[in-house]
């Protein structure tokens, strides 16, 4: 594989700890800003709204740019929007910083995915967006952990500084090890953008993305709440418990990958919403034990993150075929259905715990990933009638 992949895999990597370490810090930030565990989640679905935005919307806005322009552009942001995190006096501020972080995330992504593929031959494109997309998963092994740890001991603040670093590191492999000439579809324009919006099958897989991701994110966001109050853990428990989410969930999106590459994206997604859905209503039961709680985040970290390369590539092979002169920006509104699917689940999660309880965001997002599941086959049925290889 290319060394540009690996460069791209660092940044993934920084990114995914300031997206995910907010999860095990929810409690700590909820109480020393004096708000609600609701109200804390938001700094979840906020962030997510603010990838939601920056990807589509920037992606197009940076078409003309070149790659690796756009990709310094939105790590440079990224390092401010986690500086002002750090400095953010209170909760408001916070979320300022959080929106401002969220959109330089969805950019990158977006071109991201772009760049990997365009990297490697076709049999391998899934494999690259894996390697990619394991720099976010190694975050969850390390990063996450390591930053919810620093948030308990030094205070949320000096997490986000540590990822400013991280971003700051990111940000100079980027400037070395990306190759300046790399290649790019000729810029769409705005009519040509907007076909994208218009496209049955791409619309159809976005919402195979956003109502997956919700239905995971609606118990996710409020784990680390469940394991204190429901699993009996101490806070000091959490970060350990992430890192073996985190070593889970970046064995998952390798496999997933190569199921990807193997069998296709609609079968492999098939197998995955499936026991993905299983997973979450089991965990309404298993979540009451310390032992069965911990075994059961095991397999859950092994399939919430194993569908991101068969999504993403899944959209790059209907773009070309449907809408080749926007693969970039139907590929950014990917990430963003990805973040909607987030600030969807973690919003409605919160309105769980406040009307119900915690435990019932669990088998509602399983149901939730189950109606994803119907619409991967439907997608699957309509790739036979076109005759789309990918099926």
């Amino acid at each position: 594989m290319p060394i540009a992949l690996f460069a791209l895999t660092i940044s993934a990597f920084a990114i995914g700890t300031t997206e995910f370490v907010i999860v095990g810090l929810v409690p700590t930030i909820a109480h020393d800003l004096g708000v609600s565990l609701p109200s804390a989640g938001l700094l979840v679905s906020l962030y997510a709204l603010g990838v939601a935005v920056g990807a589509p919307v920037l992606t197009a806005v940076t078409a003309r740019w070149q790659r690796k322009q756009v990709l310094l552009a939105v790590m440079s942001l990224f390092v401010l929007g986690n500086v002002l995190a750090f400095l953010a006096p209170s909760y408001s501020s916070l979320i300022t910083a959080r929106i401002l972080t969220g959109l330089a995330h969805g950019v990158f992504f977006s071109i991201g995915s772009t760049i990997a593929t365009g990297l490697v031959t076709k049999d391998k494109e899934a494999s690259a967006i894996a390697i990619m997309f394991t720099g976010l998963t190694v975050a969850l092994v390390t990063g996450v952990p390591l930053g919810t740890w620093i948030g308990q001991y030094f205070g949320w603040r000096a997490t986000f500084m540590v990822v400013a670093g991280l971003g700051l590191l990111a940000l100079i492999g980027s400037a070395i090890l990306v190759p300046s000439n790399l290649k790019q579809t000729p810029p769409a324009n705005i009519t040509q953008q907007l076909s994208v919006l218009t496209q049955p099958r791409l619309l159809l897989v976005y919402a195979m993305t956003a109502i997956g991701y919700g239905g995971t994110f609606t118990a996710f966001t409020f784990l680390a709440p469940i394991l204190e109050e429901v699993s009996g853990f101490e806070a000091s428990s959490i970060a350990l418990i992430m890192l073996v989410y985190g070593v889970s969930v970046a064995l998952g999106n390798i496999w997933g990958g190569k199921l990807a590459d193997r069998m296709g994206p609609i079968r492999a997604l098939t197998i995955i919403f499936s026991a993905l859905a299983i997973i979450l209503i089991l965990f309404t039961f298993t979540a009451m034990h310390p032992v069965t709680s911990v075994l059961t985040i095991l397999i859950w970290g092994a399939f919430a993150f194993g569908n991101v390369p068969g999504l993403q590539v899944y959209v790059v092979q209907l773009a070309e075929k449907y809408t080749p002169y926007s693969v970039d920006v139907a590929s950014g509104l990917n990430i963003a259905a990805f973040n909607v699917g987030i600030a969807f689940g973690s919003v409605l999660g919160g309105y769980i715990i406040q009307d119900l309880s915690l435990m019932d965001t669990s088998w509602i997002g399983g149901l939730i990933v189950l109606v994803a599941l119907l619409l991967t086959r439907l997608s699957g049925v309509l790739d036979q009638r076109t005759g789309l290889k990918s099926a």
